[in-house]
């Protein structure tokens, strides 16, 4: 919600640009959030895989084989991942939460806090909020 939003962003954050379809390889949803001061934002997309296509858990190893920067995150799913892309600090430091749960793969980016205990725990907490709604 736009609520949990200006939560994990610590700011006012404008309308959400949102959009959800259906295809033949499941469902999709994104939102994006962008505070009302220039550089922050959080991004989250949930796909769920239709039968047949793609699964979630495979989609991540392919995401994830062979590169060191993805660290496992426990607790979240039936497998999670976080990344850091960017620089250290600043709007185009983003921290990626990936988290796979059944048929569901679902991407939580925090930009432009540069803390990142604190974006990762907001991550986490963003990403428990979906995983209860699915």
């Amino acid at each position: 919600t736009r609520q949990d939003a200006q939560a994990a962003l610590g700011e006012p954050v404008k309308e959400p640009q949102a959009r959800s379809e259906e295809g033949a390889d499941g469902h999709y949803s994104r939102c994006n959030y962008y505070s009302e001061n220039p550089g922050r934002s959080l991004v989250v997309r949930v796909r769920q895989a239709a039968a047949g296509q793609l699964e979630p858990k495979k989609q991540l190893e392919e995401m994830t084989a062979g590169n060191p920067k993805f660290k496992a995150i426990t607790g979240l799913g039936d497998k999670a991942v976080i990344v850091k892309e960017g620089p250290d600090k600043g709007p185009s430091h983003a921290l990626m939460l990936y988290v796979v749960k059944a048929n569901a793969f679902v991407t939580v980016a925090i930009s432009g806090i540069d803390d990142e205990k604190a974006a990762t725990e907001k991550a986490k907490a963003l990403a428990k909020k979906i995983l209860g709604k699915l």
